[in-house]
């Protein structure tokens, strides 16, 4: 019986990329199915509501192989915070306070107490597809 290492890890990093790629693409598409574009403003503990679309478009997913795991999130967009303050570890009803500077309407600046309540997306997703996981790991590795 001769064992080929290289062929067995080749196939297991191939497996590994290709289950958490469909795992990252379930949950981007979770998350962003859950995310209504609307004037209104979402319940607190609720999927934010995208006035404009930005939020869902933002939202992708990408393989990391030094890691071998999958990171799925909204991309970064004009040092915009409210992503991840929207998300504070997905627990619904917490509240954080951030003072950012704004224009002032005579010029200049001026700082503005900005409040977010918590309406997580992305970890909610997370939860509602992670069941789909072992399934797409039978039989996944083939040498």
């Amino acid at each position: 019986m001769f064992f080929d290492k290289k062929k067995i890890v080749d196939a297991v990093d191939k497996a590994t990329r290709k289950v958490l790629a469909k795992f990252g693409a379930f949950v981007r598409q979770a998350a962003k199915s859950s995310i209504r574009t609307r004037k209104r403003i979402s319940q607190p503990g609720q999927p934010p509501s995208s006035h404009a679309g930005t939020l869902k478009r933002l939202i992708f997913f990408g393989y990391d192989s030094d890691r071998r795991s999958v990171v799925i999130g909204p991309m970064p967009f004009r040092k915009a915070e409210a992503p991840a303050l929207l998300e504070q570890d997905h627990v619904a009803g917490t509240t954080r306070t951030v003072v950012r500077t704004v224009k002032a309407k005579r010029g200049g600046t001026r700082p503005r107490r900005m409040t977010y309540r918590a309406r997580p997306f992305m970890g909610p997703a997370f939860e509602k597809e992670k069941s789909k996981l072992p399934p797409l790991w039978a039989d996944s590795v083939k040498p």
